[in-house]
């Protein structure tokens, strides 16, 4: 595996010094060989103003972006075979004027791409979203046939050509408490998820549901399952991080290149203490290469 970082090389210099980590830098080439311990390989970005731990400065959001772009170009040049983000302050880049929705919106808009899926994994449970971060009122009106088809097929997909699983076995959860109770608690489930789910069993996807969410991730239902569809963000999320937190990691599907990341916060309080956990983003880059490798492994193949 090769590791190329997107950062700007004092700043990694002073954080190795803080930290009592060894580091020797090397400015990234298409030659770069297999990572080592203690060597970064890097793709420099310039900071604006100087940083220090756990404070943040608006001077330097251009540089968070830049960085992104950065990494951008280079999956998009096919110089990277897939991008791993850290967790960013989305209010900070605000507050220095630019509009920032987050990591996802900005790289479905730099690559083009009108819509994507989040999915988030841990080794034992994937979960993949409707809808994402919307108030609960919304999201109702967000749950359509198309919207649900079109995460299904992006799901399939995936999960075939970047995870290996031959035959995806998609479970896909209900809106409404008991899955509607058979439109007695709201007619969601029979309006346009069980439409959805008909379409894509008809065009040879392996769906079942709508199940109840609150039976949908017991230990029984998740043997039938390789990934479970929810409806809308603490749905999915809460038992997946109830069960793995810190071993998850974030994928954005539907982008033209493999991103992962992880699945917590900027915890600026413990910046520069060491005290940080680096579980999640470890996961993130193993995930990565393992996609990677799934791609290239169907492209060979032809």
């Amino acid at each position: 595996m090769r590791l190329a970082w997107v950062i700007d090389p004092t700043l990694l210099k002073s954080r190795a010094a803080l930290l009592g980590v060894p580091c020797s830098i090397d400015e990234f080439s298409a030659t770069t060989g297999q990572h080592r311990a203690g060597h970064f390989s890097v793709l420099p970005a310039q900071l604006a103003a100087p940083v220090r731990p756990g404070t943040l400065d608006p001077s330097n959001s251009p540089y968070v972006l830049n960085c992104l772009d950065l990494a951008i170009a280079g999956c998009l040049e096919g110089r990277f075979d897939a991008m791993v983000t850290g967790p960013v302050s989305k209010a900070i880049i605000n507050d220095a004027g630019v509009a920032f929705s987050g990591h996802t919106e900005y790289l479905a808009a730099a690559a083009g791409v009108p819509q994507t899926v989040m999915m988030l994994a841990t080794p034992t449970l994937r979960v993949a979203l409707v809808t994402t971060h919307v108030p609960l009122h919304a999201v109702p009106k967000l749950v359509t046939q198309a919207q649900l088809g079109f995460v299904l097929n992006t799901v399939d997909r995936a999960l075939k050509n970047e995870f290996g699983v031959l035959s995806p076995r998609i479970s896909v959860c209900g809106l409404n408490p008991h899955a509607g109770e058979s439109g007695h608690m709201g007619r969601e489930e029979i309006e346009q998820i069980s439409p959805a789910i008909a379409a894509a069993s008809a065009a040879g996807l392996d769906v079942s549901g709508p199940w109840p969410g609150d039976t949908a991730f017991t230990a029984e239902a998740l043997q039938h399952a390789d990934v479970v569809v929810a409806m809308y963000h603490d749905q999915g999320l809460a038992p997946l991080k109830a069960l793995g937190f810190g071993e998850a990691v974030n994928i954005t599907l539907g982008l033209p290149f493999i991103r992962t990341s992880v699945d917590h916060g900027t915890a600026l309080d413990l910046a520069g203490t060491g005290r940080a956990s680096a579980g999640s983003l470890i996961a993130a880059i193993e995930t990565a290469a393992m996609m990677a490798q799934c791609r290239q492994n169907l492209q060979a193949q032809g």
